[in-house]
């Protein structure tokens, strides 16, 4: 525990905001990589409306509002409010409440008064389809969601005429696969009817609603070359001023993500949502190079998914690193030479490379 003079360990700065840096590195020798700065998670309902647990044993000083808080205790955080508009034209909204990706679309459906599934996917600061703004796994604390509801649905038919697609695909982390990128003058490129942000629901009949992006990636590497093959594919509903466009989408959705807020409300796959400070440059920087090493051996991008990897990069050698990938996302059955890419990735943007 940190001391009223100093810090943890006597040679940190006094009034270090701890636990300091060096005391990590004391206790666990010289990490690989730095750590997410983690607050608390987010206050619910019961914790909102009654306060902490511990609140009956504050002093009077801190019940009448006129002193700190004590050491040690946690302040009651405010409860995040987050303004939304459909993508195509609505009024404000207001969300709030939610602690992960499915009770934020949840939350997005009774702001708007329809189902959550008709929402395909959400964008930050911007109600056009761009996947450089695409909502992943941060949220900045005063970023605007503009959710992208379904719109015309299509089907078409393909000759596959060459080995790769030249389709990224990605998930909203509610069930809903859908193109992130088309790389330009490829097989997909060719097809006018398939733009970026349709939603794939169907590969040669086959349902991949409820499915993440690499189960689809994997279905649309599986498909047989010199074959035809049909998709069926939702677009969102878009705006007067946006038809028309048919964008490949960004290289990387890292820079654009982490929003414009002072902090950011990370969303995770399991657990509950946690306020945390804007990642360091290291992590951004990582996080680009992790994300683009999952596009080059799965055919996805999953900025949520390349952070978990990179907070998870933090053990000593690359032996604990891929079973901690085992232990934490075994499920996608990573190969051994993509784990140690990896490795060298979140090696190469610590060193500045």
């Amino acid at each position: 525990p940190r001391g009223r003079g100093g810090g943890a360990c006597g040679r940190c700065p006094a009034g270090s905001p701890g636990p300091p840096l060096c005391c990590y590195r004391r206790r666990a020798g010289a990490m690989p990589l730095g750590r997410w700065k983690k607050a608390a998670p987010l206050v619910d309902e019961e914790e909102a409306a009654g306060g902490w647990p511990e609140a009956a044993s504050r002093g009077p000083e801190e019940e009448a509002g006129g002193g700190e808080p004590a050491p040690g205790r946690t302040p009651l955080r405010p409860r995040l409010v987050f303004h939304t508009q459909l993508a195509h034209g609505s009024p404000t909204g207001r969300v709030e409440g939610f602690s992960n990706v499915r009770e934020l679309y949840t939350k997005l459906g009774q702001a708007f008064d329809m189902d959550s599934t008709e929402i395909m996917f959400c964008t930050l600061n911007t109600h056009k389809v761009d996947m450089d703004k695409l909502l992943g796994g941060q949220i900045g604390l005063e970023d605007f969601i503009f959710a992208h509801v379904k719109g015309q649905k299509k089907e078409v038919e393909i000759h596959k005429s060459e080995d790769a697609l030249g389709l990224t695909i990605t998930d909203n982390g509610a069930g809903y696969a859908f193109i992130k990128r088309i790389k330009e003058g490829s097989l997909i490129d060719q097809v006018q009817m398939i733009k970026v942000g349709d939603l794939i629901e169907s590969i040669n009949g086959q349902n991949v609603v409820g499915q993440r992006h690499f189960e689809v990636a994997k279905l649309l590497k599986k498909l047989v070359k010199g074959q035809l093959f049909t998709l069926r594919l939702v677009e969102p509903l878009k705006a007067f001023d946006m038809i028309g466009q048919r964008t490949k989408g960004g290289k990387s959705a890292s820079g654009g993500q982490l929003g414009t807020g002072k902090g950011t409300l990370r969303l995770r796959a399991k657990g509950t949502a946690t306020v945390e400070e804007e990642p360091s440059a290291f992590e951004e920087k990582a996080i680009e190079k992790v994300d683009d090493l999952l596009e080059s051996y799965m055919g996805i991008r999953d900025t949520e998914l390349a952070a978990t990897m990179v907070d998870l990069g933090r053990k000593k050698n690359p032996d604990e690193f891929a079973q901690a990938l085992d232990e934490e996302l075994g499920d996608f059955a990573f190969p051994d030479e993509f784990v140690f890419d990896v490795w060298g990735a979140i090696g190469d943007a610590k060193a500045g490379r």
